[in-house]
């Protein structure tokens, strides 16, 4: 991948994302409607249901609910923090620091020692996420 679609990708992805996260705010809070596609095709949610409830509860300062409701959102929630700036200050600067740790991040994570790890905390998310019907 190159950086500049890199940093569109993450860009978009970061956008949408707090696009999705205000309109939930000012929605009702209507818990029956569901984005993903697994939960609504199957009835189970997958690893990531409860993220955007996650997100909320972190930005209202809510660090333990956020967990509760699903780890993943606090990774979710850094992303959109730190993302956006540091792409903006590598655009900024003309630096590439961020496309740099993109990469060493990608080969690290090919590292069976890594991944296989990370796809066990994956599961086991997932099975909490079934067992508290998120």
């Amino acid at each position: 991948m190159t950086k500049n679609r890199l940093y569109i990708l993450v860009f978009t992805a970061c956008f949408i994302g707090f696009l999705y996260f205000f309109y939930k705010i000012q929605s009702s809070n209507d818990e029956s409607f569901s984005v993903c596609f697994i939960k609504n095709a199957t009835g189970i949610p997958c690893p990531s249901c409860g993220s955007t409830r996650a997100v909320i509860a972190f930005f209202n300062g809510n660090l333990l609910e956020s967990i509760a409701i699903n780890p993943f959102g606090i990774l979710v929630s850094s992303i959109m923090i730190v993302a956006p700036f540091w792409i903006l200050i590598d655009w900024i600067l003309k630096k590439k620091s961020f496309y740099l740790f993109y990469k060493k991040t990608e080969a690290k994570l090919k590292k069976p020692i890594i991944y296989i790890p990370l796809i066990l905390l994956v599961i086991a998310n997932w099975i909490w996420n079934i067992l508290k019907n998120n």
